[in-house]
C-alpha cells in the first residue's frame, strides 16, 4: 500500500513538473550578431578558398593558353587544349578503349569529369566574377562582393566581358550594347529608339535589383552592407552570361545540390524547357519562378522574410519575357540558313568535323540543326564510371537528366556542361567521347572541335 501510494504521488509530482516546465519558455539558442558572423566567415575565407583552389589545380591545367586566331564575338581569344588532368599512367586513347566498368573498377575516371563543387558547397549561394562586381560598383555603386567567398575560375576561361547583345528584331545593328555593360543607368539611352515601350519596360525590370538570399537587407546576408539585391542581368550579362555560379534550388540535401553555370539567354525564343530540372515550359514561367523562389534557394518562407518582390504576371512578367525572346545568337558567317556549313566558306577540317557531328560522334542525336538543341532532357549516367564520393562538401553520385543546351555560339559560352566542370571545347569533346563510348581518334576530335567553333 505504501509503495502504491508512493508511486502515485511520484507520478503526480512528475506530471506537475512537466506542466510547470511547459509554462516556462524554452531557452532560445544564443544568436550571433551579424558582425560576429561576418568576422568568423572572413577569418575562415582564406582556408575555404585554398581548399577549393587546390582542388581546381589538381583537376585542371589552369594556364592562360589561348588559340592564335579563334575569338569570341567581340574578339576575346578562345582558350585551347584539353585542360582536364589525366589519372597517373592513363592516356586519352587508353581510356577511350576501356569500358565504363573497367574505368570505375580501376578508379581512372578523370577528376575533372566529376561534378564540380561550389567554392563553398555547404554554404552555396550566388557568386559573381570580379570583373562584373567592379563594373556594377562603377555604374551603380551596388557592391556584389561577398565577404566570405571569391569567384573561383580564372577570367581567361570565362565569357568575354561585356558580351555583345544581338536582337532578332534589329539584326542590322549588330551589337546593340555598343560594347557596354547594359545596366539600369544606361539602358534607356541605348534602347529608347530600338525597342517599343513594352519591351523597354521589360528590359528595365531585368536590370532592376531585387532581394536575393545572399544580397538583401537582413542580418543573414553575405554582403557587408544592407543590399538592394541582384538583377536578372547580373548573371545573364547583356542577355548572355558572365559564368556567375550558384546552387540549384530544387535538390536536397545540400551535398547533392548541383552547381550552376549560368546559361546564355541568347536564342531563348527557340527553347521550350527552363529551370534547373527543366520543369518550366515558358520563359514567363521561368522569369517568375526565378525571382520568387530560385533567388531564395527554393524557400518561399525565406523569400518573404528577405523582401521578395511579387511581379505582376499579366504585365511585368510578360514584358520581361518578351524582351528575353528578342535575344539572338551571335553571327555565324560560315553557316547557311539551314544551320550547316557552307562548303564554299568552310575549311576541309571543319567539313570533316561536321560530318562527324552528324555521324560517328552522334552529337546531332541531341543537338540537331539549325539551332543545335532538341529541347529535351537526357541522362548521360556518368555514375557508370566512378564510385560515389564526397568532394569538398559535394556528393558526386549522379548528374541525372540534363537539358540539351543549344550549341549555337558555343565558343562564346565557356565553361561547359551544366556545372561548368569542362573548361574548353577540347575538354568537352574528350568528355563525350568517353561517356558515349565513341572511340574517336585524336584527328577526329580535332576536326569536331574545329566544327563546333563555327556554330
Amino acid at each position: 500500500m505504501f509503495r502504491r501510494t508512493h508511486v502515485v504521488v511520484g507520478a503526480a509530482l512528475g506530471v506537475c513538473a512537466l506542466g510547470l516546465a511547459a509554462l516556462v519558455p524554452a531557452q532560445e539558442p544564443e544568436k550571433k550578431s551579424f558582425a560576429e558572423v561576418m568576422q568568423r566567415m572572413k577569418a575562415a575565407k582564406p582556408g575555404v578558398m585554398k581548399a577549393h583552389l587546390d582542388l581546381l589545380n589538381q583537376r585542371y591545367d589552369l594556364a592562360d593558353r589561348p588559340t592564335k586566331d579563334v575569338t569570341m564575338a567581340r574578339g576575346k581569344l578562345v582558350q585551347a587544349g584539353v585542360r582536364v588532368a589525366l589519372p597517373k599512367g592513363a592516356t586519352w586513347d587508353k581510356l577511350g578503349a576501356m569500358s565504363p566498368e573497367e574505368i570505375r573498377a580501376q578508379g581512372l575516371f578523370p577528376p575533372g569529369f566529376l561534378p564540380l563543387p561550389h567554392p563553398n558547397h555547404p554554404e552555396g549561394g550566388m557568386l559573381f566574377p570580379h570583373f562584373h562586381i567592379k563594373e556594377i560598383v562603377k555604374q551603380e555603386n551596388r557592391n556584389l562582393e561577398r565577404f566570405d567567398l571569391d569567384f573561383d575560375l580564372p577570367d581567361h576561361f570565362l565569357p568575354e566581358f561585356p558580351p555583345p547583345m544581338f536582337l532578332t528584331t534589329r539584326s542590322d545593328l549588330g551589337d546593340v550594347s555598343k560594347g557596354k555593360l547594359v545596366t539600369v543607368d544606361n539602358y534607356y539611352e541605348l534602347f529608347k529608339d530600338i525597342l517599343n515601350p513594352k519591351q523597354l519596360e521589360g528590359l528595365r525590370l531585368l536590370l532592376t535589383p531585387m532581394a536575393q538570399q545572399q544580397f538583401n537587407a537582413t542580418d543573414d546576408r553575405r554582403a557587408e552592407r544592407p543590399h538592394r539585391g541582384v538583377t536578372c542581368f547580373d548573371c545573364h550579362a547583356n542577355g548572355h552570361t558572365n559564368a556567375a555560379t550558384h546552387l540549384v534550388g530544387d535538390i536536397r540535401p545540400q551535398k547533392f545540390r548541383h552547381r550552376i553555370d549560368t546559361p546564355s539567354l541568347r536564342g531563348v525564343n527557340v527553347q521550350r524547357l527552363f529551370g534547373s530540372q527543366r520543369a518550366l515550359r515558358s520563359i514567363e514561367d521561368f522569369t517568375e519562378f526565378e525571382q520568387r523562389a530560385a533567388y531564395f534557394d527554393g524557400d518561399p518562407v525565406a523569400a518573404q522574410a528577405k523582401g521578395v518582390t511579387i511581379l505582376e504576371r499579366g504585365s511585368q512578367v510578360h514584358f520581361m519575357g518578351e524582351f528575353q525572346s528578342l535575344l539572338d545568337f551571335p553571327p555565324a558567317p560560315k553557316l547557311t540558313v539551314l544551320g550547316k556549313l557552307d562548303p564554299k566558306k568552310a575549311t576541309a577540317q571543319e567539313m570533316r568535323g561536321q560530318e562527324l557531328f552528324f555521324g560517328k560522334a552522334q552529337c546531332a542525336t541531341c543537338h540537331p540543326a539549325p539551332f543545335y538543341t532538341d529541347n529535351m532532357m537526357h541522362n548521360l549516367r556518368t555514375e557508370r564510371f566512378f564510385e560515389p564520393q564526397m568532394i569538398n562538401g559535394r556528393m558526386a553520385a549522379a548528374d541525372g537528366p540534363i537539358k540539351t543546351f543549344t550549341l549555337r555560339g558555343i565558343k562564346d559560352s565557356p565553361p561547359y556542361l551544366h556545372d561548368g566542370r569542362l573548361l574548353t571545347l577540347e575538354d568537352t569533346v574528350e568528355f563525350f567521347n568517353l561517356v558515349l563510348e565513341l572511340r574517336l581518334t585524336q584527328e577526329e576530335k580535332a576536326d569536331l572541335t574545329a566544327f563546333l567553333r563555327q556554330l
